[in-house]
């Protein structure tokens, strides 16, 4: 069952804080003959930090990506903040939403890629302002103070003006957290964002993400870096194969896992 709603005069839905943010129940994934989930049961808690690791091909970007209806599943069902990720329930069946409805209620789930994704053509400025004032229909004036904030929040306020090829990796990285929190998520996913970043770059994007976490944003992270997930992950969660072979508190999943595969995956990238 949905969780309950209200209104809180703005065309955003004020949901039950109680409710979980995110709660996967069977689901399926399936690209032609080749099955890449095979039913993920999930609960993930607002405010708290879930972090994926597992080998290549795991499912773990999958999974990600489906949160936010990227992918569709194909079985199985997928709720944020107490509603179904793309589809509408009428009777007993699910009906998938046309793309201006999904675009909707995207809006309050920010995705953080491998890759930056900045639009080469924009200044930091101007990548962070681009969503809100075509999405949201805020105005240039404040996208603009707002997106000056949240360049300052990020630690390149005096990077303001320059183009994405004028910065470095984690730069951009932090480039594109800032856009993502532009427009107000509820919810934050990070489909491996240092992977793509030379190591003494790894620091300063990460730094980034604790802040997030302490103050308080729910975030499902997919990630290598094994230090992160256990200082600041509320939930580790380890996947092979399409499946969760492993789930629980960080220091009992990547010190003491109880499950052999999770064992020698730790032992081979540890």
């Amino acid at each position: 069952m949905s969780a309950p709603t209200v209104h809180d005069g703005s065309t955003r839905t004020v949901h039950d804080e109680s409710a979980p943010m995110v709660r996967a129940e069977g689901v399926h994934k399936r690209y032609g003959k080749l099955e890449v989930l095979k039913g993920i049961d999930l609960t993930v808690r607002r405010g708290s930090v879930c972090c994926f690791l597992g080998p290549s091909g795991s499912g773990k970007s999958t999974f990600l990506r489906c949160i936010n209806h990227l992918d569709k599943v194909d079985g199985g069902r997928l709720t944020v903040d107490g509603e179904l990720v793309g589809y509408r329930q009428q009777g007993g069946e699910l009906h998938e939403l046309r793309e201006r409805e999904v675009a909707e209620r995207r809006r309050d789930i920010g995705m953080v890629f491998q890759r930056f994704n900045l639009f080469p053509h924009m200044t930091a400025l101007e990548n962070v302002m681009e969503a809100p004032v075509r999405v949201a229909g805020t105005t240039k004036a404040q996208a603009r103070e707002e997106a000056r904030h949240l360049l300052e929040r990020v630690g390149l306020d005096d990077r303001a003006g320059h183009y994405p090829a004028q910065l470095s990796g984690g730069q951009q990285q932090r480039v594109a957290i800032a856009r993502a929190l532009a427009m107000k998520p509820e919810l934050m996913l990070f489909d491996e964002p240092t992977s793509a970043l030379d190591p003494e770059l790894v620091g300063d994007v990460l730094d980034v993400m604790r802040q997030l976490a302490d103050e308080g944003m729910t975030m499902v992270v997919v990630t290598h870096e094994i230090g992160f997930a256990r200082e600041v992950g509320d939930t580790a969660v380890f996947m092979d194969e399409g499946v969760i072979i492993e789930t629980g508190d960080p220091c009992q999943v990547l010190v003491e896992p109880e499950q052999e595969r999770t064992r020698a995956f730790l032992a081979k990238v540890l």
